[in-house]
């Protein structure tokens, strides 16, 4: 169906840096389109020194809601008017609302996550220990919903070893009944720290242009560890070729993509999006970039 933009449609949008690789345009366009309502989503590339005029722009010219990707989802909390409880637990949000004139944020990052481990690693956090590789605003998400779901160990590995540990004590005063370490990246703190872990996710943008930490000494220790990259683009990752060699069940974010932006969709439109519309636009995309 031909989208239509008119004096009346609704703006919806993504803010960040970059934008451009984006692929949440192509999901909640298909998911307006299929449903014949009056909405347009399109990206807005952000960079962080203007996050806050951006968003009071986005406030002035009435744009009724949008996503917050990389590296604005922590940041945006201060430029809105409140946040969910849900949101507030991450520490992140990345999708706005408006009511009447406010901004108010959610965080559908965690229920996203949880639903696409489920449903594609049938992974269940309880009892589970997981390595965790960032520590930025999907760090955060990835920690609350794992916690809140009743893992028994978390361990935060980032390159910034205090912002990891600022993050454990955070969240160790929410949950008190997991036991959060801290980590760097170097081969031989994740060898220390992630022995044992049932699984290992990726929540930083490493692995979208090529870049790659070194994973083989750690995946090569953990037999049955499950792998989680956060990463969608390109399909396969280095951590997820890695995982792959030694035979470990792994995913891409994709799902989770998938399943924050239905939620999305729902906060902004009231609406159901129709079932697997979301998701066959995004594989669809995501076959085209293969090929060419």
């Amino acid at each position: 169906m031909m989208m239509t933009v008119t004096g009346t449609t609704r703006v919806l949008g993504i803010i960040g840096s970059p934008v451009g690789h984006s692929l949440s345009p192509v999901m909640q366009n298909a998911a307006i389109a299929a449903l014949g309502i009056d909405y347009i989503y399109v990206p807005f590339p952000v960079e962080p020194e203007y996050l806050a005029r951006a968003v009071e722009g986005l406030r002035r010219l009435g744009v009724w809601g949008f996503n917050v990707t990389i590296p604005h989802k922590t940041a945006v909390i201060q430029f809105l008017d409140r946040i969910s409880p849900d949101a507030d637990r991450c520490g992140a949000v990345n999708t706005v609302c408006r009511e009447g004139d406010l901004m108010i944020g959610h965080n559908t990052d965690a229920t996203g996550f949880l639903h696409s481990l489920a449903k594609d690693l049938a992974f269940a956090p309880r009892g589970a220990s997981v390595m965790l590789l960032g520590a930025g605003g999907a760090a955060q998400a990835a920690i609350s919903a794992l916690s809140a779901a009743g893992a028994a160990r978390i361990v935060i590995a980032n390159r910034t070893v205090p912002k990891a540990r600022i993050l454990a004590e955070r969240f160790a005063g929410l949950f008190p009944l997991v036991d959060y370490a801290v980590s760097s990246l170097e081969e031989t703190d994740l060898n220390r720290h992630g022995a044992g872990a049932d699984l290992l996710v990726n929540t930083t943008s490493v692995g979208m242009n090529g870049t790659n930490f070194e994973y083989d000494s750690f995946l090569e220790s953990c037999a049955k560890c499950l792998v989680y990259d956060m990463v969608y683009t390109p399909a396969e990752t280095p951590l997820l070729a890695a995982a792959r060699r030694l035979g470990l069940a792994c995913a891409n974010g994709a799902g989770m993509l998938v399943a924050q932006g239905e939620a999305a969709f729902r906060l902004w439109t009231g609406k159901e999006p129709p079932p697997s519309v979301m998701q066959d636009a995004l594989f669809r995309k995501l076959e085209q970039s293969t090929k060419s």
